[in-house]
């Protein structure tokens, strides 16, 4: 895993990611690849709990392997979500950069309740 320089940076790239948790399996949100080359900038991860009646947990982690192996990172760890709300896990205030192979995983408590979305600069 290599830090890039980015001195010369000449591409931003503006990107987003949207998931529907329908399972309880940690799901990948977003991964910068080994040797990209890149740093992804995140601006935000919104979870939103689509069950009108039910709190749901969720919990958002951050590991420095483009897989979800080696030591977990929680960002959230088994927040409860209230019913038809969302909750703000990273926004522009307490951003995160994932460097060349790091990556954003989320696992819901409850399967196809939650739903996540994820915006980033990639700068290259």
């Amino acid at each position: 895993m290599a830090n890039p320089n980015l001195g010369s940076s000449s591409n931003v790239y503006v990107n987003n990611a949207s998931l529907s948790l329908t399972s309880t399996s940690a799901t990948q949100l977003v991964s910068n690849a080994t040797a990209s080359g890149k740093v992804f900038v995140l601006d935000g991860i919104t979870v939103a709990n689509i069950d009108p009646s039910n709190a749901v947990t969720v919990t958002v982690t951050f590991y420095r392997t483009a897989d979800n192996s080696g030591t977990a990172y929680e960002l959230a760890a088994a927040v409860s979500v209230p019913a038809a709300s969302s909750l703000i896990v990273v926004d522009k205030m307490q951003g995160i950069s994932l460097l060349e192979a790091q990556s954003i995983y989320v696992t819901a408590g409850t399967a196809s309740k939650l739903k996540v979305n994820a915006s980033w600069k990639e700068l290259s």
